[in-house]
């Protein structure tokens, strides 16, 4: 299985969002420039965040976006199925059948048995997701257990304080874990 591009970009923007001052929300050229992607491809992603109640959007002249929910309260795994969909593995296009048509009972318990595996992996691989959030994961990230606020629609012009609050993480910090 190999997840879509939208998804390493739909948790850059949760993480953007996540790192921002919640009275002030992340414009949408903001976004676009820190993505360096497609304006018209990261609105799609932006909708697909808004209708899956993780973002929203706030109209305006300081308009932008905000997250919906904490960042202690949104899993990967939601990132995951509002951007990929519910997770199904396995395609089951019917090929059992068709290879194995002269045999009709065993192609069908076969079909039942593979779906079933994948069904279970997939269960077991949504449940791990869903435990891990996006405040886990920025708490291992920068090695401390506060999310640091910044404003990311004035950090071009201090990108001092950006390197000071992403780079304070050693090296020795990162092989200890």
């Amino acid at each position: 299985m190999k997840l879509n591009k939208s998804l390493e970009q739909a948790i850059c923007i949760i993480t953007l969002l996540a790192t921002q001052d919640k009275a002030i929300p992340v414009t949408s050229s903001v976004i676009n420039h820190r993505l360096n992607g497609s304006p018209t491809y990261i609105k799609k992603l932006m909708r697909k965040l808004v209708v899956n109640n993780l973002v929203t959007s706030v109209s305006g002249n300081n308009g932008g976006f905000t997250l919906v929910h904490s960042p202690d309260d949104i899993s990967i795994l939601q990132i995951v199925e509002a951007v990929e969909g519910k997770v199904s593995t396995y395609p089951n296009s019917g090929l059992i059948d068709v290879v194995f048509q002269d045999m009709q009972v065993a192609a069908n318990q076969g079909e039942v048995v593979l779906a079933e595996t994948f069904e279970q992996a997939d269960s077991l691989w949504s449940q791990y997701l869903a435990k891990q959030s996006v405040a886990d994961l920025l708490y291992k990230t920068l090695g401390r257990n506060a999310i640091p606020v910044l404003n990311w629609n004035e950090l071009d012009e201090h990108k001092s304080i950006l390197k000071k609050v992403f780079n304070s993480v050693s090296s020795a910090e990162v092989d200890e874990k």
